[in-house]
């Protein structure tokens, strides 16, 4: 990030936006896949419920093309309404650069200490005691979802756990299926990989490696073991030739690969595409080994304006965000867990259900943007994409890199 805010400070914002009226708030975010889009859609209908208006900024690409945009808005001087980031570290130094608004009053209004749950969520939005972000879904990476009609074609049980996966991709290799799809986004690599650590060697390693930066963890048996795995997941994706992480997803849907390790995020398609938890397709939570949800997310930032109109439509934005009606319907339609506790998802399907049972469990762990900073994780994500595409490259070797990028990590 501070690269990226070093560069882009010395140049022209890349978009130009349109004056917003006091009306209409330009909304930046990275949502448009068909269950994305789905449920952003749902966003807007409650705030145009209101006086106010939502004007789309959408971004294809996802995160990684989007942020780069949206903050050279910012340090350009032509900050839009508000702009989705994931909650945790990514927003710091827009934060130190004095680019944000302090939305402590709003949630002491809105009572989100009493109703966010769990509450490393409103940590997450909170700097020097001050909150800054409206945190709006719980998205958990700790996932497997399975295609059970390819393993029906193939005459193998649906996989119960990541070693049955495992064993079961031969036949579906042999059959001309993809047994793990991939997509070629860097993020989508270290996703996977970091969802194998938590599984296999625990969230206590996780937590440690990218928390407190220990490098000898980093460095050891636990972290072999898991890259050992990582070169299964490696040898299983080869093949998969698609860019986009829905993409891969439309692959598990159409029975066309096994299985894909994405976040809940992923439920949104199948939810499109008419298919139906339990009987269409399997989730594994924690691959199966050990069920956790990691309390990573979305969250909406509002940058500091000269405009009273858009001030005041910033914080009934905020507060729409977390409404309990909002809150439900949005994240029915996201596939993720919603940030309140106290709103009733009875019509949440089987896998929301699994991850609404373990949140309620506290069987959590913090995400990775919670713990790393955004320059760490674009080096991690820039080595699992290497490692993933490219098999000369040895465990051995990229546990030797992860173990020097922990070192120089914040």
């Amino acid at each position: 990030m501070k690269a990226m805010l070093s560069a882009l400070a010395v140049s022209t914002a890349i978009f130009a936006a349109s004056p917003a009226s006091a009306a209409d708030l330009e909304v930046m975010h990275w949502w448009t896949s068909g269950g994305e889009a789905a449920a952003v859609g749902e966003l807007a209908k409650a705030f145009d419920g209101t006086e106010h208006s939502w004007v789309d900024g959408a971004i294809a690409g996802g995160g990684g093309t989007a942020r780069p945009i949206m903050v050279s808005r910012l340090i350009g001087g032509d900050p839009m309404g508000a702009f989705q980031f994931n909650h945790g570290r990514q927003a710091e130094e827009l934060i130190e650069a004095g680019l944000l608004r302090d939305m402590t009053a709003i949630a002491e209004a809105e009572g989100w200490l009493d109703v966010v749950y769990p509450q490393s969520l409103l940590d997450s939005c909170t700097v020097d005691g001050k909150i800054y972000c409206a945190p709006v879904n719980i998205h958990s990476w700790q996932w497997l979802w399975l295609s059970n009609k390819a393993f029906e074609s193939v005459g193998a049980a649906v996989p119960a756990n990541w070693d049955e996966f495992v064993a079961a991709a031969p036949a579906l290799r042999k059959a001309g299926l993809q047994p793990l799809a991939v997509g070629q986004q860097s993020w989508q690599t270290s996703g996977a990989f970091n969802v194998l650590m938590v599984a296999l060697a625990g969230p206590d390693v996780l937590v440690k490696v990218y928390g407190d930066k220990d490098v000898d963890l980093a460095a050891g048996p636990e972290l072999a073991s898991v890259f050992a795995a990582a070169a299964d997941a490696r040898e299983m994706s080869q093949g998969s030739n698609v860019q986009d992480w829905n993409q891969a997803t439309n692959l598990v849907i159409t029975d066309k690969a096994g299985g894909q390790i994405m976040g809940d995020w992923a439920q949104g398609e199948f939810q499109v595409a008419g298919k139906v938890a339990g009987s269409d397709y399997t989730c594994l939570p924690g691959l199966g080994v050990n069920e956790l949800i990691d309390t990573a997310g979305d969250a909406f930032y509002f940058p500091i304006v000269d405009d009273a109109e858009i001030t005041a439509a910033q914080d009934v934005l905020a507060a729409t965000l977390l409404s309990k009606e909002t809150q439900v319907a949005f994240n029915l339609a996201k596939g993720s867990l919603p940030v309140r506790g106290d709103v009733d998802l009875s019509a949440a399907n089987d896998c929301m259900k699994k991850g609404l049972e373990i949140l309620a469990a506290g069987n959590t762990l913090p995400a990775v943007t919670q713990l790393n900073t955004e320059d760490t994780n674009n080096q991690l994500n820039d080595l699992f994409v290497e490692f993933f595409n490219d098999t000369g490259i040895t465990p051995e070797a990229a546990q030797a890199r992860f173990v020097d990028i922990i070192k120089s990590g914040e």
